[in-house]
């Protein structure tokens, strides 16, 4: 998303208003990422939920279960966007200079918000709910400390990861917005502008939030960002 954003910027400087040869590989990567993306949230809520609720199915928590369901999400994300491609869907729009699927609230178009958006924040949600609801039930039963003490910890994980989903959903809400209106009646003009600023400003956010929540990098960053600090002060002294 942000190389589009790149290109369309490069485009107006140098007032170029024709699609290059690239133009179209570009928009079928962006619909590869950008569901893989969404669904790398989904897999890691999939883990969590296999890893408390399934604690003595030692295969679906082992490495080959989980490299099997990314390859899967994968190859989905490479050949979901390929009717784009067949149908000539995606073309050149000239006043955001990129090539995209028009918001015209075609059937294409909700195809593509349903698999790269709904589809894997919906279940992510559903998730997060499930595991809820069966960590409560484990506290009402008598189960060993150790045991709810991990169901809990996993149940904190999930929760950020919805906050992170959450992030994409509320940051993003210009391109929702956009696709729901072209519904009804014509989207503004420079849509994908608008829209693309604020999806790589999500996810922005969700790499500040990922900084926050994972404490080894956060310490191993700031460790490394104060000993120049530290060095000067040294030399200053001395």
């Amino acid at each position: 998303m942000l190389f589009m954003v790149i290109f369309t910027l490069t485009n107006d400087i140098k007032q170029i208003e024709y699609q290059d040869r690239h133009c179209i590989l570009r928009a079928y990567i962006g619909y590869v990422t950008c569901p893989a993306y969404n669904y790398s949230f989904l897999l890691q809520s999939i883990y969590r939920y296999l890893t408390v609720v399934h604690p003595n199915r030692p295969f679906w928590q082992s490495i080959k279960f989980q490299i099997l369901l990314l390859m899967s999400t994968w190859i989905f994300c490479f050949i979901y966007p390929f009717v784009f491609l067949f149908k000539n869907e995606i073309i050149y729009i000239v006043d955001n200079q990129i090539c995209q699927i028009p918001l015209q609230g075609s059937f294409y178009m909700l195809y593509l918000t349903s698999n790269a958006y709904l589809i894997p924040i919906s279940l992510v949600i559903f998730t997060y709910i499930k595991l809820i609801r069966y960590v409560r039930q484990m506290s009402k039963r008598v189960v060993s400390a150790n045991t709810l003490s991990r169901a809990r910890k996993e149940l904190q994980m999930v929760r950020r990861i919805v906050i992170l989903v959450m992030i994409l959903v509320f940051v993003c809400l210009p391109y929702e917005i956009f696709t729901i209106m072209s519904l009804f009646t014509n989207a503004p003009k420079y849509d994908f502008r608008i829209a693309y600023l604020f999806v790589d400003l999500s996810y922005a956010l969700v790499m500040i939030c990922l900084f926050q929540f994972t404490g080894p990098v956060k310490t191993y960053i700031m460790k490394k960002l104060k000993r120049p600090t530290d060095i000067i002060d040294v030399a200053r002294i001395g």
